[in-house]
């Protein structure tokens, strides 16, 4: 009786798109992408996850993030799951999540340079310099410039804009 009344796998997404990232609220941890996998295993809801780097500070308030907002919703007998491999990659933020950080002000990584290595030998050959052009995303110039390689969290540097000269996190490639 009890497994006719658990929410399907969709409405468990549906819950957990809700739940946001704890370092950049606007975004959801599935538009993160760090969510892998949502599965019912006999009566117990089992959710992977996959950090964005394994030494990510905010793991632990996500895992209880996830925690709080299911057993909100009457999830009795929960397991999260962390997955390393493959380890998570910029690639993973949707579509919706790129768009959610531009709106917010952080440029987001820049499509097709983070998994295919590209930009890695781009920087290599340029002696550690990268040629990548991040836009502004408040006024959408390609007028920009890296600041510092570590911008207010480790997953972010920071650049300014030299047209309308506001500084803004660039969400980096990984």
């Amino acid at each position: 009786m009890a497994t006719a009344l658990r929410p399907s796998v969709d409405q468990v997404w549906q819950w957990l798109a809700e739940v946001p990232d704890p370092e950049i609220p606007v975004i959801s941890l599935t538009d993160l992408g760090i969510i892998r996998n949502v599965a019912w295993q006999d009566d117990t809801l089992v959710v992977t996850v996959t950090p964005t780097y394994s030494g990510c500070p905010a793991t632990t308030v996500i895992n209880l993030d996830i925690e709080t907002a299911l057993t909100g919703h009457g999830i009795e007998k929960l397991r999260l799951e962390r997955q390393l491999s493959p380890a998570w990659t910029t690639d993973w933020v949707t579509a919706e999540g790129r768009e959610k950080l531009r709106e917010y002000g952080i440029a987001p990584p820049v499509d097709g340079t983070a998994a295919d290595g590209l930009l890695m030998k781009r920087i290599d050959r340029l002696g550690g310099r990268s040629n990548l052009t991040i836009a502004c995303p408040r006024c959408g110039s390609a007028n920009t410039e890296k600041i510092s390689q570590f911008g207010s969290t480790p997953c972010k540097a920071s650049y300014r804009c030299t047209d309308c000269l506001e500084p803004f996190d660039y969400f980096k490639c990984i």
